[in-house]
């Protein structure tokens, strides 16, 4: 049998609360506690441009563009950027977006027989 809160007379109470052992203090009441599950957010990637002495800095900017939707004025500096410093990042994303961002685009720089490479690393 079950006790519910409210049916507890008060000197039963006071017996609880001073940690008394008396025939009243035998109820098995205790404090439920409730765990929260919390998700964890995902590990985030950078979506990495490497440079090449091949590509069209043209190609660049239109994959850019087509792929991580940039507008021209961040395309071509972003493509600057690869050009100057060697890598670029291109964006953020979850692991599973950046792996099919950079596959895209090295699968559509294939198509153009472009040697463009892209590559993820943990951001």
């Amino acid at each position: 049998m079950q006790t519910d809160i409210h049916s507890i007379d008060s000197r039963t109470m006071r017996a609880m609360a001073a940690g008394k052992e008396g025939d009243d203090a035998g109820t098995g009441l205790g404090v439920a506690t409730r765990t929260r599950t919390r998700t964890k957010k995902p590990s985030l990637y950078k979506v990495l441009m490497l440079n090449d002495d091949y590509t069209p800095m043209e190609f660049v900017v239109l994959c850019l563009q087509r792929f991580f939707r940039m507008n021209i004025e961040d395309a071509t500096r972003v493509m600057l950027h690869v050009h100057q410093k060697g890598v670029g990042v291109c964006g953020v994303f979850s692991h599973e977006v950046a792996e099919t961002k950079a596959t895209q685009v090295v699968d559509f720089a294939r198509q153009h027989q472009h040697p463009l490479q892209c590559t993820i690393e943990k951001a």
